[in-house]
């Protein structure tokens, strides 16, 4: 199978109509999409990405009227959130409909669903008369992709097209809520800020699984990972005890002494979380694909979305 890039939504349409799997670009990362009411299509994701059965989809829609045709209801915190952050990087967990195959969620009675934030993907979605299924488009447990040319290099000969939307604005995965008895729970931190949902619904729970059966997608201990190794390492003073040309950095700010500069990459030199966030995973793919060794990455402050980046660091780690 040749894989072909573009920005033709006709092409995309076309072949997910026949069932086939697409790179499609969000805000947060590319995803490999296919009909989410199509069971033989579901299955041809887990086949290209080589990924568990067990790890559930997130439903992407074009609007809240479109969600309530997919969940049993919708409660009052969560269209809350809906209204006040779609389309944007949240995806919400609620009681599915039959018509929501299981195998979309891992035999769970409930659904991870969104409204994506990209233009080419919200026109391609109102189009369609069925929501896509999208994890990120990339092969299981590997570093997320950001543009269309990092689906292409991983995927390429898999699957037959990926719609060209440039490079994503957020750069790390939606963060997932899921509300028990009224109560909010954040079951995976993304790129919506824990303070930006609670001023909008009060105070939030914080459940990070790292379950090998989990009840939402992205949350194995192991995930998001380069194949070299990466540490994550506090820095006294950015320096590093040990001198060695063999170690890459993933730094926020500031470079680390004792480390050559072109072995490290900045996040965000003017030390912002937002473009740091944006830029994590290009810069573990480029350390990944470069000849050092071992890939070590600085702690990064715990808030606002130096929490999701830490937790991304941290199953790459695993």
């Amino acid at each position: 199978m040749k894989t072909e890039i573009g920005k033709d939504i006709s092409i995309a349409k076309k072949f997910l109509e026949s069932g086939e799997p697409v790179g499609i670009p969000t805000e947060t990362v590319y995803g490999l999409a296919t009909n989410a009411l199509n069971e033989d299509a579901v299955l041809k994701i887990f086949s290209v990405k080589n990924r568990p059965h067990f790890d559930p989809l997130i439903v992407h829609v074009f609007s809240i009227a479109e969600i309530e045709k997919y969940v049993e209801a919708i409660p009052a915190k969560a269209k809350l959130l809906f209204e006040k952050f779609s389309p944007g990087p949240v995806t919400v967990l609620l009681k599915k409909k039959k018509l929501i195959p299981d195998l979309v969620t891992s035999g769970l009675d409930s659904v991870a669903i969104r409204i994506p934030n990209h233009p080419l993907t919200l026109e391609l979605l109102k189009q369609l008369d069925f929501p896509l299924a999208a994890p990120s488009a990339n092969p299981f447990g590997y570093i997320s992709p950001t543009t269309a040319q990092h689906v292409f290099a991983q995927l390429q000969n898999k699957i037959p097209y990926i719609l060209d939307g440039s490079a994503t604005s957020v750069g790390v995965e939606s963060t997932i809520v899921g509300f028990e008895n009224n109560e909010a729970i954040i079951y995976r931190l993304g790129g919506l800020e824990i303070e930006e949902i609670e001023n909008v619904i009060g105070k939030v729970h914080v459940e990070l699984t790292e379950s090998s059966n989990p009840k939402t997608p992205g949350m194995l201990k192991s995930h998001y990972a380069p194949s070299k190794n990466l540490k994550i390492r506090e820095f006294e003073n950015s320096k590093m005890e040990m001198q060695t040309s063999k170690i890459g950095v993933i730094g926020f700010d500031k470079y680390i002494e004792g480390i050559e500069k072109k072995n490290q990459i900045l996040l965000s030199a003017k030390g912002d979380l937002n473009e740091a966030a944006k830029n994590l995973f290009a810069a573990m793919r480029s350390l990944d694909e470069s000849d050092v060794e071992e890939i070590v990455a600085v702690k990064f402050p715990d808030e606002g979305l130096g929490r999701a980046i830490n937790d991304r660091l941290k199953r790459a780690s695993s």
